[in-house]
Parts: structure tokens; sequence; C-alpha cells
């Protein structure tokens, strides 16, 4: 109640303080369509302000303003798309202004090469997805954004165990270590986030999502193998408004969002947003008699937008989120038989312990884990943007500071027994950033982006994890079992971790788009980087009962034991890449390129995977990572009303990181491993259809072969555990790599028509979007227990909306109630048993927003 007051006290604040005293310059204008045909008695109004005209016969209008600039005008006319236009200054002289018919596309702007262009004249492989697209499909996070790009994958079985892929490479499939620099790009206003948690937050005011496709690193902050994803949020602006939106759903889901933006001041303006997320638990857990895996999310954003001459713009940003979900928890998903002894399967020891399992049936959504889940995620950060035009160019530095905490408990025997009495290991992430950038014209036919980067950043983890009464039953090697049920041998021993990083990265870009004749384009790209790493992992073995008996001690010792190194290394790499593009008119795009990428040296802070008793540490340190990456697409506009794009790549990589997940209960959050090499090539494709006024269709897929060329030093699958006393490895060379989809595709279309009797501007629409993707695995060592079975996901929507005023429409997700799951993860213990990640049941709920 409190915050619905300040926000609304705030509001009413905002629209009151546009300036005094106002411009008397004339802003004269001549509305056309795409032909240059004039558009007669188009409706033409100031955003934000009751100030508008009509154009005369001739399309030909003047307004005078009631704000100063910047602000935006959007023209409205039958027949055509509603637009806006920003107005930077006035001039004497009329502005032509062009809009685009109803039944053809709108041409998308993008900022993937650092200026502003349209999507088609781009040689580069993105996908962009407006903020209108983000709203009307319910995407709220990256998880769901997925469903819209094929290539794009996101697996998280809590915020910090999150992983982005691009093609099925970036980040290793499964939990995450905080020794491996992600292999995709996360951006936001130009802010590189360096932790994959932050995948997982709340949109707040998204204006659009660029999914940059291939090796990045001549044109963004920091060096990643796979791609990037952009996002930018909605500025401040000196034109007040307002938005206001709550969603309603089961589950007891409740969404709301809010942002007002405005002048506050002479040449500043402020932009305050705010989400907040509720939702009931998905899953039950009958022993607390409670549900688990819910929602709860706050997430707040500010900006300042500082304007002291027409060529400096200076923001600030700033914003926070807090996530304390009653989760992430994992449900019991299968048993796979082992070469173990016949008393050490699964089944025969929770027999042993009189235990039954709530449910064999993962999708009848039942636990009864004992631990506390808690999945406490918190983040946020400062940022300062100048940009200041220099010459033909503008020279752009973005300073940062940002802040990760993370709070977990989690049940990692995801049963009711004892096993694990404890398993917390929270982390700490710092990280400073600086990006200096000019961008600009250097002659008539060259264009270039020239930076420098630098990224300093720390991840403390301060652990515990230990053992619970039942867990002798799991450990017992032996048939002598009256040795291993020694009151209180297991109970409270466990290990204490204490592990740090430091790291540093510096590097100095380039990129220019060289013109050659009307049609021709050559863009070659280099990249200088310096990589620093200190490293410090110290795991103690400790509690529990004192004993002396070296039998009872090399029990506990096979469980856990202490493990320490420390290593620092640094590293500099010289990537380039080099692009040829031909556009021989406004219907055809085709180019090719060939680029190169580094991953540096892979430090292991989880724990060593024991052999014979020892830490294998020759597994602490792993070799860095090199991709040859070539590409090849056309980009096609076969009529005003369809784009078609198409792109073949392939790329080759030495040293390839992966993250493997040990069932030894002393491995925390599992091990870095690396392949000798590895290859990924597919086709993609891309098209938009705008067929007449009412009806947009669009459809993209993807085919995706990704293998493990040599892997000789694989893991053993979980079905293979206990298979010899001396065989730990496995050579898979020729497998699947994990999390990958051979095919994946999001198709979906919508009908929309004017609803002039809710009001002037609003559009009835319906609309429905299907996702599909086949068969993955979901182990870095293939295993027949572990593979995904193909799913595909419907959602739809129906109701109203208008840019300006009310909207309301009724939206369904996974309407057809799909069971499927994310991911399947082994249990700590070697007996046999794994977990799944569930995607979420049918949910369904009605959206209300208010635009200004």
């Amino acid at each position: 109640m409190k915050f619905s007051t300040k926000l609304f006290k705030l509001t009413t604040f905002i629209l009151l303080l546009s300036p005094a005293a106002f411009s008397q310059n004339i802003i004269n204008g001549i509305v056309k369509d795409s032909k240059g045909a004039p558009v007669p008695s188009a409706s033409v109004i100031i955003r934000g302000t009751t100030t508008g005209v009509t154009a005369d016969e001739n399309g030909k209008f003047s307004l005078k303003p009631s704000i100063e600039p910047p602000f935006y005008i959007r023209i409205s006319s039958v027949g055509f798309k509603a637009q806006d236009f920003q107005v930077l200054n006035i001039q004497n002289a009329p502005t032509e202004f062009e809009l685009v018919n109803d039944d053809q596309l709108t041409e998308i702007v993008v900022v993937s090469r650092r200026r502003r262009e349209l999507l088609q004249d781009v040689p580069v492989s993105v996908s962009v997805i407006g903020g209108t697209q983000i709203d009307k499909t319910g995407s709220f996070n990256v998880n769901r954004v997925k469903e819209l790009v094929p290539t794009l994958q996101l697996y998280t079985s809590n915020p910090r165990n999150t992983g982005i892929n691009i093609r099925g490479i970036g980040s290793p499939f499964g939990l995450t270590n905080d020794g491996l620099d992600p292999g995709v790009g996360f951006y936001v206003d130009g802010v590189y986030y360096a932790r994959p948690a932050a995948a997982t937050l709340d949109f707040i005011d998204v204006d659009n999502i660029e999914v940059l496709r291939g090796p990045q690193g001549t044109l963004f902050g920091k060096n990643t193998a796979a791609g990037a994803i952009n996002i930018t949020t909605r500025k401040a602006s000196f034109t007040p408004g307002v938005s206001f939106e709550t969603s309603f759903g089961n589950l007891g889901y409740v969404q709301a969002k809010a942002s007002v933006t405005g002048p506050i001041a002479d040449k500043l303006a402020l932009r305050l947003s705010f989400s907040g997320t509720q939702r009931d638990g998905a899953i039950y857990n009958i022993a607390k008699q409670e549900p688990v895996n819910n929602l709860n999310n706050l997430g707040g954003r500010f900006q300042l937008l500082y304007q002291p001459t027409a060529n400096t713009q200076i923001t600030l940003n700033g914003d926070a989120s807090d996530q304390k979900p009653n989760g992430y928890v994992q449900v019991y998903a299968g048993v796979a038989p082992t070469y173990r002894a016949a008393y050490r399967q699964f089944n025969n020891i929770i027999a042993d312990l009189g235990y039954q399992l709530p449910s064999t049936n993962p999708f009848d959504r039942v636990i009864d884990q004992n631990t506390p889940a808690k999945s406490g995620n918190q983040l946020g950060g400062l940022s300062l943007n100048i940009d200041t035009k220099i010459g033909s160019g503008t020279l752009t530095s973005t300073t940062a500071w940002r802040y990760w905490d993370w709070d977990p408990s989690t049940d990692r025997d995801f049963t009711g027994l004892n096993v694990l009495a404890k398993s917390q290991n929270p982390s700490k992430h710092h990280q400073t950033s600086e990006e200096m950038r000019y961008s600009g014209d250097l002659s008539k036919n060259l264009t270039g982006v020239f930076g420098l980067f630098y990224l300093d950043q720390q991840v403390t983890t301060t652990g515990r994890e230990e053992a619970g009464s039942d867990q002798w039953r799991f450990a017992q090697n032996t048939t002598n079992t009256a040795l291993w049920q020694t009151p209180g041998l297991f109970e409270g021993y466990g290990i204490s971790t204490n592990a740090s990083i430091k790291a540093q990265t510096a590097a100095a870009f380039a990129n220019v788009d060289w013109k050659i004749g009307d049609a021709f384009h050559i863009n070659p790209g280099v990249r200088f980087n310096y990589d620093k790493k200190d490293v410090v992992y110290d795991r103690q073995a400790n509690g529990g009962i004192t004993l002396t008996d070296p039998t009872l001690l090399g029990f506990r010792k096979a469980l856990y034991s202490s493990q320490y190194y420390t290593t620092n290394f640094n590293e500099r790499n010289f990537t380039y890449n080099i692009t040829a593009s031909y556009r021989p008119n406004k219907a055809v795009n085709v180019y090719g390129t060939y680029s190169t990428s580094y991953k540096p040296s892979g430090v292991n802070v989880a724990g060593l995977p024991t052999i014979n008793g020892a830490p294998a540490l020759d597994l602490a340190v792993i070799k860095p990572e090199k991709t040859q990456h070539i590409e090849f697409g056309a980009k096609t506009n076969p009529t005003p009303n369809i784009t078609l794009n198409v792109t073949f790549h392939n790329s080759d990589i030495s040293d390839y990181q992966t993250n493997v997940q040990s069932p030894d209960p002393g491995v925390n959050r599992g091990y870095l491993a690396t392949a000798e090499k590895v290859n990924v090539k597919g086709v993609e494709f891309d098209a938009n259809i705008q067929a007449g006024k009412n009806w947009s269709f669009y459809a993209s897929g993807a085919y995706n072969d990704a293998k493990y060329v040599k892997f000789t030093n694989a893991p053993l699958p979980l079905e293979e555990t206990g298979i010899s006393s001396t065989v730990f490895f496995k050579d898979i060379s020729g497998t699947q790599l994990p999390g990958v989809s051979k095919w994946t595709t999001s198709v979906g279309g919508e009908f929309a028509t004017d609803a002039k009797f809710i009001s002037e501007n609003s559009k009835f629409f319906i609309g429905v979007d299907d996702y599909l993707r086949s068969r993955f695995s979901s182990s870095p060592t293939p295993s027949a227990y572990l593979n995904i079975a193909g799913y595909t996901l419907v959602n739809a929507r129906l109701g109203f909306r208008a840019t300006h005023g009310f909207s309301a429409y009724l939206w369904g997700r996974n309407i057809f109630n799909q069971n499927y799951f994310e991911q399947l993860l082994p249990a700590s213990g070697n007996a046999g048993q794994y977990a799944g990640v569930l995607g979420d049941q049918r949910t369904v709920g009605i959206t209300l927003r208010y635009n200004l």
C-alpha cells in the first residue's frame, strides 16, 4: 500500500513537471507513402500530449509543439501503420515523413554493430524480438524468449546453475562452474553481465532483444565464442509517459509492472520502472504440506537522462532485483541399473532403509524432500553512459559496477531420506567494467567501430555440505553391514569450502565496413585480448563424531576428503574475422564470414573427482578453447510484405570446455573437462509475412548437428558406473553434444483488426505460437537413461490492444498441457538414481495494461 501511494505521487509529480516555457518554433512536414505519394488527412499528434493536427489533402501539416525537443510525434492514417518519429530539433525546411502500408512489414532497426541500421542491411546472423512481441507472448525472461528464437537455448536447474547456449555451444550443459567464462555474452544497455544467473531475471521495461549468432568480439566488449544477447531497455523521455500492467493467472500467478517517465528539470529526464511477480509452486511437497518451485520476484530500475547540448547525452542507470522463491527443486525421474553389486542399486538401498518414493511418475509433481529449498538470488548495479558526437561519429563511454549474491539450499539426493542433510554453497560476485568506443564514418565509403574494454571481477564461495543419517547405506561398498551402521558414522560429517576467483580481462577491438562500388562491402575485424585469473580452492573435510578406527576413517574419506590448490595464469591472444557482403538491390543481401574466437583457460572451483582415493589434480586447470567459424547467409525480401533469411554455419572447436556432473558426492557442482575437438554445423531460416492488413505470420527453424569429433577422456555414463575398478573414463568420439536438438522450430501467426468500438486506436487480435524441439541428450556423456524426448508447446492469446490507452487480453501457455523435462540430472551417490527439471504445466490468465 505504501509503495502504491508513493508511485502515484511520483507519477503525478513527473506529469506536472513539464517545462514552463516552450519553443515557439513550428514543425512543418509532409506525410508520404513508400512510393512518395502524399497521404491526405493523416493524423499527427505529439506523444504524451493532446497537441495535434490533421494533414491537408497534399499531406502537408504545420504543428506548434507544446514541449521542447526531443520528443516523438505519432502519425497515423487509414491503410497505414501508425508510426512514431523522433524530433531532435526543429528545422525551418519541411520534413518528409514516410508511412508504411498496413499490408507491408515494418523495417526493423538494430544496433548490433554499434550503430543504428536496418536488420536486412546487416551481414550478421541476428534475430530481433521487439518489446511489443515480448509483452504479448508473455516472455518475461530469457527462458521464455528461447521459444521465439530456435537457436537460443537456456538451461536452468536454479538461477545459479543457468547456462545460455546458441547453436548448442556457449555454456557447458549441466551445472555451472565459476571457473569458466560464458560463451554467450549477456548485455543490458551496453553493460556486460558476467554471471549467467542474470538470465533468469524478470524483464523490466524492455524495448527489444537482439540475439546475435556466431563468435563476437570485434563489436562487443567481451569476447564470446557462440554469440550475444543484447537487451535494450526503454529510455527516459522528455515527453511524459505512464504505463501500468497487471496479470492474473492460475497457480496464484500475479504480476504487476509500472513505469513512469518525464522531465524533472531543464535538460534532465527520469524514468522509473518496477516489476513484481508471484506464483504458487508447481510441485507439491507432501512431507512439508506446501507447494514448492514458486515465484517471488521483485525488481526495479531507474534512468536519469541529461542532455547538456544537442551533441551530448549522459544517462545514469540503476537496477536491483530480489528473487526469493521456495525452490528450485527437482523431482525423482528414474533409475538406471549400474554395474555396482545388487546391494548398491538404488531400489535395494531404499528398500533396506524402509523408504518408499511418494511417486515414481515425475509428472505427478509430488515430492517429499526434507532439506529446505532456497534459491535467494539478488543482483543489481549502476552504470554511467556518455555519448558525444565528434565529427561524423559518436564517442561512447560505458562505466558499470554490478553485484550478485547467491544464497541456496538444495536437497541433492532428491528424496525424503536423510542422505545429504545440507547442501549450501552461497556465492558473492562483484564486477566493474569500462568500455570506450568510437563509431562513425571515416570517409565516404568507410565506417568503423574502435573500442577498448576492461572487466574486473571476483567470485567467492563459502559453502557447507553435510551427510545425514541415511548416508551410510548409499556409501556402503562392502557387505559388512554392521560396521557401516556404526552410530553417527557419517551424520554431521561433511566439507567446508572456501574458494575464490579473481579475474581481469582487457581488450582492444576494431571493425570496419568498406563499401566498394554501390553494392559490395568488406568488413574486417580484429581483437587483442588479455586474460588473468588467480584462484584459491580450499575444501576441508570435518564434522561428525570423533573416530580413531582406520577402517571407519577410510569410509569417511571415500565419501568426503580435503582438497586444496592455488593457481594463476595470464594469457594473450589475437582473434579476427572478415565478412564480405553483396546487396545488388533492396530485395537481396548475401554474405559470407570467416572468424576465430578464443575462451581463456578454465579453472575447477567445485571439487575434483577422486581416483583411487586421490583428487584428479590434472583436471584443476583446463586448456583454452579455440574456434574457427565459417558462415554463409542470404537476407531477402521477395516482396515488400515478406522477409526470408537463410544461414549455413560451421564451427570447429579445439579443446572444447565442458562441465561434467559427477555422481561422486565430493564433487559439489561438477568438474571441468576438455574435449579435444568438437564440430557444430547447421542451417537456419526465419521468415515473416504480412498477409494484408489483418494477418501476420512468422516461422523460424534450425537444423543443428553438434558432435564430439574427438573426446577420449569423457566420464562414464551413469549406467556404466562401477564397470571396472580401474576404468574411469570413456572415448565418446562421434557422439552428440548434450542439450542440442537436431530440429527446433518456432512458428506463429496473428489476426488483428480495428476495434474502433472500443477506442479509436484499438485492435482486436487473436494469436497462436508453436515451439517444437526434437530429442536431445541431457548428459555430457551420452546415456540411454538421460535422453529427453522431443516436445511441442503451444501458446495462445486473445484480446484487444491499443498503443495508447487501455489493453486487455487472455493468454494461455502450454495450452495442451504437454509433460516434458528441461533437464535430467544424476543424483550423487553412484546408485543410479536421476532427477528431472520439469517444464511448466498449462498456465492461463489475463493481462490488463494502460499506456498514456
